[in-house]
């Protein structure tokens, strides 16, 4: 194993809570948001939903990396991560992770008594997830189910109240999460065999889960849909879900020809989650079509 580059504080820290990935969920957050306040949000919340957001976001991540040190230290993919290697300690780790889990609850009890409360809940699926694999193939859906807690999170956040069409949005996040992390555990089906770790592909075989991620975004972006006309958004929004679905289905037929190389697919759900807040800005403030 190389050695791994030499970085600066900053870029260690950024490497460490990939913070490369946060596009994948932040459009979704941002999108939900405008339409939770129907346009621009009053500014306070929007930062202390931000920063509940990253807080979230950190936790996970850093207690993930906690949880899964000595799996990390045993899979080829992640021997560079900065535990294994040394580079931050597993203490360093823990705090990092209870730290941001402190900012989140204090600024969801800034936001309202509902959004405190729930701060909990969401706390104990961030840290769940961690635990997952080792003992239930469901682990794909639970990280969806962690995916899922944004539209509610932000309808909370912003007025204490979750109208029954974000249900819709919850569980078509639940569904693309799902296929999102189906995507990525395909890549890891030697590793996770080899230690012993469980994942959906895994049980059910590369070709259902091939077959079963196409449906999975099929499925979301309807509920996406329903729930565009349940809130009564127009047009815009919705040819931002249908440039969602040529992406996806080109990015699912890719994955076909090339399941072992499951990476650009993985990448291209930074894409499409930017689809869907342009086509939300678009429907907010587009000239009338």
């Amino acid at each position: 194993m190389s050695a791994p580059a030499e970085r600066g504080p900053v870029a260690e820290l950024g490497r460490y809570l990939e913070i490369q990935t946060l596009g994948l969920n932040l459009p979704f957050a941002v999108g939900f948001l405008l339409i939770a306040a129907h346009g621009l949000p009053p500014w306070e919340p929007v930062v202390l939903i931000l920063i509940a957001f990253v807080a979230a976001r950190n936790t996970g991540h850093s207690f993930n990396r906690w949880a899964d040190r000595e799996y990390d230290a045993r899979n080829p993919r992640t021997q560079t991560r900065a535990l294994v290697t040394g580079r931050y300690s597993a203490s360093f780790a823990l705090a990092f992770a209870l730290g941001n889990a402190a900012v989140l609850v204090v600024a969801a009890g800034l936001l309202n008594p509902l959004a405190f409360v729930l701060s909990f809940v969401a706390l104990a699926l961030i840290w769940g997830y961690s635990y997952t694999k080792r003992f239930t193939a469901l682990t794909t859906p639970f990280l969806g189910l962690v995916e899922a807690i944004t539209p509610g999170a932000v309808f909370i956040a912003l007025d204490g109240r979750l109208p029954w069409p974000v249900l819709l949005a919850v569980a078509a996040l639940l569904l693309w999460g799902t296929a999102f992390e189906t995507i990525h555990s395909l890549g890891d089906l030697a590793s996770d065999r080899a230690l012993g770790l469980r994942s959906l592909p895994l049980r059910i075989g590369s070709r259902a889960s091939l077959d079963l991620i196409p449906l999975l975004h099929g499925a979301a972006l309807t509920l996406l849909a329903l729930f565009g006309m349940a809130e009564g958004l127009r047009l815009p929004y919705f040819l931002g879900l249908l440039a969602m679905a040529v992406v996806a289905a080109a990015t699912d037929l890719q994955l076909r020809r090339s399941s072992t190389s499951p990476l650009p697919a993985f990448q291209r759900h930074f894409l499409m989650s930017t689809l869907f807040a342009i086509g939300i800005a678009a429907a907010l403030w587009a000239p009338s079509i």
